[in-house]
């Protein structure tokens, strides 16, 4: 790698993200812009950063965010989102990393929808994180292995799902109460929640918001 490349560290655990600055400083392999516990600080530093990007000053964007999933004041993956609506247009957008200790599907695949570049359990070591974020500089998507299992086993399950329950579950995914599922579908709402019953019990999911992040 050419240069030193930065990251910005978001992680709500003082001792994790204590941790994480420590170590990745101490490596001087790494460049720490900053390391933040919730969403608004995230977005002054990112703002702050980003700002004083210049071409006399081109060091001060992250090339790399390490983000926890679920922070202090909420879900930790709304920073994708916001980020990209920024007007950083002239300055390469940074690829991101989860380093969480959720490893079930609903949380992956939730991550995954947001095009992250890397979902990296916390049950792993600094050196084994920081071994796959150089691969995600790299170009390359990193899954943990972990990880990898369940998304194959659910992606088979959901391939269980008859056409019925395959159409259910879509309008679940699209925020639809069980009344107005029957009502589109022509059948009782008693029929849905039955229906429902089997997909729950197929995939193993045991909650509504779970299935909505399939």
């Amino acid at each position: 790698m050419d240069k030193i490349p930065n990251i910005i560290i978001i992680e709500d655990h003082p001792v994790m993200r204590g941790g994480l600055v420590s170590y990745f400083t101490g490596t001087r392999r790494w460049n720490v812009l900053g390391a933040v516990s919730n969403i608004d600080d995230a977005k002054i530093l990112l703002s702050s950063s980003y700002c004083k990007h210049s071409a006399a000053n081109p060091n001060t964007s992250a090339d790399l965010i390490l983000i926890d999933i679920q922070l202090e004041d909420g879900w930790g993956l709304d920073i994708i989102p916001w980020f990209k609506e920024q007007p950083f247009e002239k300055i390469k957008m940074p690829v991101f990393a989860v380093y969480t200790a959720y490893d079930d599907f609903s949380h992956i695949n939730a991550a995954l929808s947001m095009c992250v570049q890397g979902y990296i359990c916390k049950r792993r070591s600094e050196p084994e994180l920081e071994n796959a974020l150089f691969k995600i500089l790299e170009g390359r998507i990193y899954i943990d292995d972990s990880v990898k299992i369940k998304l194959d086993t659910n992606a088979k399950l959901i391939n269980l799902l008859t056409k019925r329950e395959t159409e259910i579950l879509t309008y679940v995914k699209n925020n639809l109460s069980n009344s107005e599922i029957a009502s589109r579908l022509g059948i009782s709402k008693r029929t849905v929640e039955n229906i429902l019953s089997c997909v729950y019990y197929k995939t193993g999911i045991q909650s509504r918001l779970e299935l909505q992040r399939l």
